[in-house]
C-alpha cells in the first residue's frame, strides 16, 4: 500500500471520528435553522451595507453607526441561537481532533517520531505569527 492510499484509509478514518459525525450533524441543524440562515443573511445584509456606505466619498456617520448596531445585533442573535451554539461546540471538539492529526502528520514529515509526536494545545496559541514553531 503506498502513501497516498494511506492518506485516503486515514480520511476515511477521519470521517468516521465522533466527533466528525457530530459536526456534520450540527451543520445539517444550522443550515435547515430558517431563523438562523435568516440572521446570518441580514448579518451579511448589513455588513454589504456597511462596506458601500464606508466606501462613500461622503459618507454618512450616523447611518454607518446604526448599521455597526444592527450587525452586532445580528451577530449577537446569531451566535446565541441553539443550533449555532451546537454547531461551534462540535466543531470546537472536532478542531482538537483534526488539529492532532495534522501535527502528528506535520512533525513526522519533518523528521519526529511518529509514535510520540503530537499537538498540545497548551502551548498553541493558534497564531503562526508569534510561534517558534510546532514541535
Amino acid at each position: 500500500m503506498d502513501i497516498i492510499e494511506k492518506a485516503r484509509e486515514l480520511g476515511k478514518l477521519i470521517q468516521e471520528e465522533e466527533s466528525y459525525k457530530k459536526l456534520q450533524d450540527a451543520q445539517k441543524n444550522a443550515d435547515a435553522d430558517m431563523e438562523l440562515q435568516r440572521l446570518i443573511g441580514e448579518f451579511n445584509l448589513k455588513r454589504m451595507s456597511i462596506n458601500n456606505e464606508a466606501s462613500k466619498k461622503e459618507r454618512d456617520q450616523e447611518k454607518l453607526s446604526k448599521l455597526n448596531t444592527e450587525m452586532r445585533e445580528a451577530y449577537s442573535q446569531i451566535m446565541s441561537n441553539e443550533n449555532m451554539i451546537a454547531y461551534n461546540e462540535a466543531k470546537a471538539a472536532f478542531d482538537v481532533v483534526a488539529n492532532r492529526v495534522l501535527a502528528i502528520v506535520q512533525q513526522s514529515a519533518e523528521g519526529a517520531d511518529p509514535e510520540t509526536a503530537d499537538y498540545s494545545q497548551s502551548s498553541c496559541s493558534g497564531s503562526c505569527a508569534t510561534c517558534g514553531g510546532c514541535g
